[in-house]
């Protein structure tokens, strides 16, 4: 069953995102990811699709690990709450 988290990245590189969703598989790999900057652009990924986006090289750390580093604030969020936040961001249902 996949978990869901989003996780705000305080910082001031205009280059880096500042808010992070992502769906995760059992292992903790992203399976898709929504990446939000601070002017308001947006990145995503898939499985097969990258824009401006890009899936993580190693399975996510439990959220008490992002918690424990000072720059992260990371928090559970539900399915519906990834899933509406795919459809906007995105724009489409589930896949291009």
């Amino acid at each position: 069953m996949p978990g869901y988290i989003a996780v705000e990245w305080v910082h001031d590189d205009p280059r880096e995102p500042v808010t992070l969703y992502s769906e995760l598989d059992d292992a903790r790999w992203e399976t898709r990811k929504v990446e939000v900057w601070a002017d308001g652009s947006v990145g995503w990924a898939d499985g097969a699709h990258e824009v401006n986006a890009r899936l993580g090289e190693v399975p996510v750390p439990p959220l008490a690990d992002i918690d424990a580093m000072e720059e992260f604030r990371p928090r559970q969020i539900t399915a519906a709450e990834f899933e509406l936040v795919w459809r906007d961001r995105v724009g489409h249902d589930g896949g291009p």
